[in-house]
């Protein structure tokens, strides 16, 4: 959006009360997201009503998709809607949404918006009393019936971005994340995204290396290859007949009947190696009914991949994985799991797991935890079952109330922090390479309640790492991405948005403490 936005002249500032238009991007993947989005856009409306009442207001991206026909009920406040297919509009959006905020205040009627037909869709998380509790609308605007805002939302997404689609990252310099493919074919019971984003559709393979190379010639060192199903890149683009192949067996049959030039995140990945300069590739949302033995090799072949998984399990129970519709068996995912980490030495593996689905008892629960404990991963996060309108596991029986499904999460993290701090105590005494961010802060060290990311892990100052004074930087390790997982603390000088080298001298639970290994830099020694 910004990048089109730019392209067309118009100007991006960080000051919402000096903006003409403010542009709120939504989630609407489970209700706390959608209340967090509600909410940015209850505040974005007060803020105009005080500091700039002619401003525009535009809701885009995944709420809207979702409640296309509700929401300008919901939301009179709003100017304009816009779904994930509009970026493309969006500046003739913007300008819209400008007029219609001006008419309101003038009491005019411009032309009112084609008649949409109705569809059922469930109530999103906006609350008649959160409105109320944010402020009516004042009495001297047009009743917001008579100047009907933009709606543009197509119920079937297929956009997807390219190498010539304008961007403005807003990403450090170093770093980006490079859209491979849009949308998803899973039919995971719990989920909504196919019916937000639409069916996978991949980017040409071509078009993917031209905007990596942009990229790295920009000044780019780890380049954080994303989708909603990265393992499914470009089988949508095979020849011939296409029938769903969410399943291994299907999969990796499709996989093996594929022509030799064929695109895949094998031969994207191989592309990607071939590129000069120094940098990471780093795989995140991999879907584990996906994974090859030739992308296992692919990967332990090319130096530049990131010895690092994202492989979201969500359970290992078989009644919970068939109920969640994962297409895995408990047998599938322990022997991928063997497999990765037998043929990619130094593998960081990385899951996500969700508690409290219906149907999950005690037992069952209890046999996750035995497997937390048994596997050992680098990385788990653990999410509570969110019961989401339209989805098949909103109207299963044995919904599991709020109580228990907190409980099991916690319970669930606990058993991950003592593997995690020990993971990280491994590491005291040898060297890595990082990836240099930015200065740190006096205390973020000692800021022990700080929450990684979506894990809901908490950070717990090892004895000793408050002792670490004078300069110190924020870097990551290859083991972790971005705003995800952990931290490497370096004491000393280096430059910004660079590799080091550097020795792990400490440790917290989650993060690392570390020296540069070029001689003369200045060091802290921590006990752990």
């Amino acid at each position: 959006m910004l990048g089109a936005l730019l392209k067309d002249g118009i100007e991006i500032t960080n000051d919402p009360a000096g903006a003409d238009v403010v542009i709120v991007n939504t989630c609407s993947f489970i209700d706390s997201a959608q209340e967090e989005s509600v909410d940015a856009i209850l505040e974005s409306a007060a803020l105009r009503e005080a500091k700039r009442r002619g401003q525009g207001l535009v809701v885009a991206g995944c709420l809207t998709q979702r409640f296309r026909e509700e929401l300008p009920a919901l939301l009179p406040e709003v100017d304009a809607f816009m779904g994930v297919d509009q970026i493309p509009q969006v500046s003739a959006i913007v300008r819209a949404a400008v007029a219609r905020r001006a008419a309101r205040l003038k009491g005019a009627s411009p032309a009112r918006n084609p008649p949409r037909q109705r569809e059922r869709r469930p109530r999103p998380a906006a609350r008649a009393n959160r409105r109320a509790a944010a402020g009516a609308h004042p009495g001297h605007l047009t009743p917001a019936g008579a100047v009907a805002p933009v709606v543009e939302v197509r119920a079937r997404p297929t956009y997807l971005p390219d190498y010539a689609t304008p961007r403005f990252r807003l990403t450090p310099r170093h770093l980006a994340y490079l859209k491979i493919a849009e949308g998803c074919n899973h039919p995971c019971s719990f989920c909504i995204i196919p019916r937000l984003r639409g069916g996978h559709r991949s980017r040409p393979l071509a078009d993917v290396v031209a905007e990596a190379g942009e990229l790295l010639a920009a000044g780019v060192k780890e380049l954080n290859l994303i989708s909603q199903d990265t393992t499914y890149y470009g089988l949508d683009l095979r020849p011939g007949p296409r029938g769903p192949m969410a399943s291994p067996a299907r999969f990796a049959a499709a996989v093996r009947g594929l022509p030799g030039e064929a695109p895949t995140l094998s031969g994207l990945l191989r592309a990607l190696q071939a590129l000069p300069g120094r940098f990471w590739i780093r795989l995140l949302y991999t879907h584990p009914a996906h994974w090859t033995d030739d992308l296992i090799e692919t990967m332990a072949a090319c130096p530049k991949v990131a010895r690092y998984v994202d492989l979201p399990l969500q359970h290992i129970h078989e009644v919970m994985l068939e109920r969640m519709r994962r297409e895995t068996t408990r047998a599938y995912l322990e022997d991928l799991i063997a497999r990765l980490r037998a043929g990619v030495p130094g593998l960081t593996l990385r899951t996500t797991f969700i508690v409290g689905f219906p149907g999950e008892t005690e037992a069952y629960f209890e046999s996750l935890l035995d497997f937390i404990r048994a596997t050992r991963f680098d990385r788990l996060g653990v999410f509570t079952y969110s019961q989401e309108a339209g989805t098949v596991a909103g109207k299963m029986g044995g919904q599991v109330p709020e109580r228990v499904r907190q409980k099991r999460r916690d319970r669930a993290l606990a058993e991950q922090h003592a593997i995690a701090r020990a993971r990280s105590a491994s590491w005291v005494g040898r060297t890595l390479t990082a990836l240099v961010e930015q200065r740190a802060r006096l205390g973020t060290v000692a800021d022990a309640d700080a929450s990684v990311g979506e894990h809901g892990q908490v950070r717990e100052a090892a004895p000793g790492a408050q002792r670490l004074a004078g300069p110190y930087l924020l870097a990551r390790s290859e083991a972790d991405a971005p705003d995800i997982d952990g931290r490497v603390y370096v004491r000393g000088r280096l430059p910004l948005g660079e590799f080091a080298q550097v020795r792990v001298v400490g440790h917290t639970d989650y993060d690392l403490i570390a020296e540069p290994l070029e001689a003369g830099s200045a060091f802290c020694q921590i006990r752990s």
